[in-house]
């Protein structure tokens, strides 16, 4: 029998420092979101504890990394206590029975029930609890009261507080307002009666009476009234035929690329959504080859859009657009017409970000344990758990710069899981590429020195692209890496500006000798690994490539094939084009 003692340990770290303290709070909520450590009161209390000190980013990204962990209700719970940035990513992903739901649900407020209100794979009964709480969640805040309480009357003369809520009126009409009573929304829950068809009553119901009190408010027992004979009024509504699905419809934009008519379809789901941003917004997800077009001012057709929600156009479109311009030739923006795809397509689509979800649900499981040696040997490396002697020091290196290497492949699956998945989140802003090009080269200057070869680094004329910043610095930092695996001792790999079209900016690579094979998309698929050693990319230069093309597409661009040169193209970041004359 074995006892885990993880617990106890991170209990006996210092945490009064920062770093102690966020160090304790990763690692609680690890264990006890993976259920390595049991949800107690002392746990928790430290957590709520640590809570007070540790930035809300770290706060905010450990309820990321619990994406894909089943997290206790606890755990859920004292999330959920933190600010909407911490406890939306678990609120969204958590998985918990019908009965922990039910028991967190009066411990939210109005925003953490909203994104509950948004999942599709709660209980039934979770969502009949939510819509009693519709009554106080869809209430707009009243201004704030001048009235006050008249000071000159004695405390023995005053009025016991009746169990009203008051509404906000004229202070000169009344100068002594009892305080509105505190509804306890347990209670309130327990009061509100399940949502079962009732029998068909013998005559008419009588409508509520909804005047208000003649001294303003309204009694808890009238508002459980009211709330009773709506929903007894619902359940007795005839059910409406639902309405045929949309197989396409029409939409136009500005020049800016904003979605500004919609013909054939509900306006709210598509209106004020940019075609110029490769990036989620709010539920609509935008394809980079409609970007890409934007950019250009080109046709498109066969691009891609999803939108999310329970609209009428909710689901996967297939789109094609036309740019308009006026008689003086300038950009007026696009016209575009879309379609459902075939049903195929949806059930592969379907398919593929199953599989990508599985993927990234392994990485995560992989990246924990992979961080947590990394940062053991560094400990030992460093001799801050004691004194090492220097053969147990080097044996720490070596088992450091391992795990750096496991961590970039592992962030390597995670990104293509995300691209196969669309999932991967953007974020476009104009990157120099030159300065950027420079620090990858010099990044990784010693494996190319181990590889006895080089980068040259021709002038980039002080061009931008607008993109991701990160994405567009791993696609760099790959494509290098696997072209300086594959070369020969003695090869040396220029980089240079190549010719572009307006919108663009284009970057060309000499590719090694090694790299012979690739005359196409597919070569890559085929390609030997060139890994280059035990330095090298651990996943090999063939999925390197195949990482930096598909990034490339994600960011609006693209890797062509040349007989001697890999080319990269991106989206320029040109202000001025936007509205331009073509």
């Amino acid at each position: 029998m074995r006892f885990d003692d993880s617990l106890k340990t991170v209990l006996s770290a210092d945490m009064e420092s920062g770093f102690g303290a966020r160090s304790a709070w990763r690692q609680l909520v690890d264990l006890i979101g993976r259920g390595r450590a049991a949800p107690d009161e002392a746990a928790l209390t430290r957590l709520r504890a640590l809570r007070e000190i540790v930035p809300v980013e770290i706060r905010a990204a450990s309820g990321r990394a619990l994406a894909f962990a089943m997290p206790p209700a606890p755990l859920v719970a004292l999330f959920a206590e933190d600010g909407l940035a911490v406890a939306a990513p678990v609120l969204r992903t958590a998985r918990l029975d019908a009965s922990a739901w039910l028991d967190l649900l009066p411990k939210l407020n109005p925003e953490g029930r909203a994104l509950l209100r948004h999942r599709r794979d709660l209980p039934r009964e979770v969502i009949d609890g939510l819509a009693a709480y519709e009554a106080v969640d869809f209430v707009l805040p009243a201004a704030e009261t001048t009235a006050t309480a008249t000071e000159s009357q004695p405390a023995a003369e005053a009025e016991p507080l009746p169990d009203t809520v008051q509404p906000q009126g004229d202070a000169s009409e009344q100068d002594v307002r009892p305080a509105p009573s505190v509804i306890n929304m347990d209670a309130f829950r327990d009061a509100v009666p399940a949502r079962s068809p009732a029998p068909a009553p013998a005559t008419e119901p009588s409508a509520p009476d909804l005047s208000p009190a003649p001294h303003g408010g309204f009694r808890i027992a009238d508002v459980v009234a009211r709330i009773d004979a709506f929903q007894r009024q619902r359940d007795e509504a005839p059910i409406a035929e639902p309405a045929a699905e949309l197989d396409a419809f029409r939409f136009e934009t500005d020049a800016q690329g904003l979605v500004v008519a919609i013909d054939g379809g509900a306006r709210g789901a598509l209106i004020g959504v940019s075609l110029a941003v490769a990036m989620r917004q709010g539920s609509v997800t935008v394809d980079t080859a409609i970007v890409d077009a934007f950019l250009r001012r080109r046709r498109f057709s066969g691009a891609r859009l999803d939108i999310a929600g329970r609209s009428e156009l909710a689901g996967g479109w297939q789109v094609a657009g036309l740019p308009l311009f006026d008689k003086s030739g300038r950009f007026t923006g696009y016209l575009c017409t879309t379609q459902r795809p075939a049903g195929g397509d949806l059930n592969e689509g379907a398919e593929r970000r199953r599989g990508s979800e599985l993927l990234r649900q392994l990485v995560h499981e992989l990246r924990t344990p992979t961080n947590a040696i990394a940062g053991f040997a560094e400990l030992i490396e460093s001799q801050l758990l004691g004194p090492v002697s220097d053969a147990y020091r080097g044996h720490a290196l070596t088992i450091q710069a391992q795990a750096a290497r496991l961590i970039g492949a592992i962030e390597d699956l995670d990104t293509a899981a995300r691209i196969e998945g669309e999932a991967l989140e953007l974020h476009p802003e104009p990157v120099p590429i030159e300065p950027l090009l420079a620090r990858v080269a010099r990044d990784l200057s010693a494996f190319a020195d181990a590889h006895n070869t080089a980068f040259d680094l021709h002038p980039m004329g002080g061009h931008a692209a607008l993109t991701d910043s990160r994405a567009v610095e791993r696609l760099l930092s790959r494509m290098l890496a696997a072209l300086a695996g594959a070369a020969a001792p003695g090869e040396r790999i220029d980089i240079a500006e190549a010719p572009a079209d307006d919108g663009e900016v284009a970057i060309c690579f000499a590719r090694p000798a090694a790299l012979a094979a690739i005359i196409d998309d597919d070569s890559l698929l085929s390609l030997g690994d060139h890994d280059g050693g035990s330095d090298g990319p651990l996943l090999g230069a063939s999925f390197g490539l195949r990482l930096a093309r598909d990034l490339a597409r994600e960011l609006g661009g693209g890797l062509s094939v040349g007989k001697h040169l890999l080319t990269l193209r991106l989206p320029a970041a040109v202000p001025a084009l936007v509205g331009a004359p073509a």
